[in-house]
């Protein structure tokens, strides 16, 4: 019985042979969490669903750079983290548009009046997670969202394991204030 890394190698070396199915299998599997972390990254839904299938037109060119099948899950993510840079980039940061965090309550919802705390909550906290600069919140949002390692974090944003330590710090520290000031 295959485990769900090997099967994901094998449709990863299923992909490189030119299988179609495999490559819907690959999307199946990373377009909803792709979407995630873009969407987090860049607050726009159009503009996510398009980076997810940039990502995708990317790896399918590129897949022969990958030399680890094992690495594609992290590889496919550094693709999207470089997407959302190029975007944030051509952007204006003072003419983003902020969008509301949509929060659909799950069908075994509790209390309504906890639910719309909570979104409430998780909506003032992601905005605060928005006031910090991109490469602080990109590694939170891996880390904490994507539960990547430290190491596949570094390895995504292309940068050394210190700089992901450092800025994982410096995002805590940041978001701490914020919350601080917040409650003020």
């Amino acid at each position: 019985m295959l485990g769900v890394a090997d099967d994901e190698q094998l449709s990863v070396r299923q992909a490189r042979a030119g299988d179609a199915g495999a490559w819907e299998a690959l999307l199946r599997r990373y377009q909803l969490p792709l979407y995630a972390y873009t969407f987090e990254l860049v607050r726009d839904e159009q503009a996510s669903l398009d980076l997810v299938q940039e990502t995708f037109i990317a790896a399918v060119r590129h897949l022969a750079s990958l030399r680890d099948d094992a690495r594609f899950g992290s590889w496919l993510f550094g693709i999207a983290h470089q997407k959302c840079i190029q975007l944030w980039r051509s952007r204006d940061r003072m003419a983003a548009v902020r969008a509301e965090l949509a929060d659909q309550p799950g069908e075994f919802a509790a209390d309504p009046q906890e639910l719309l705390i909570r979104a409430e909550q998780e909506a003032d906290f992601m905005q605060l997670l928005h006031e910090l600069p991109l490469p602080q919140r990109s590694v939170l949002l891996l880390h904490y969202l994507e539960d990547f390692p430290l190491e596949e974090i570094a390895r995504i944003t292309d940068t050394q394991i210190g700089t992901v330590k450092s800025r994982m710090h410096y995002a805590k520290r940041a978001l701490r204030k914020l919350l601080e000031e917040q409650t003020r």
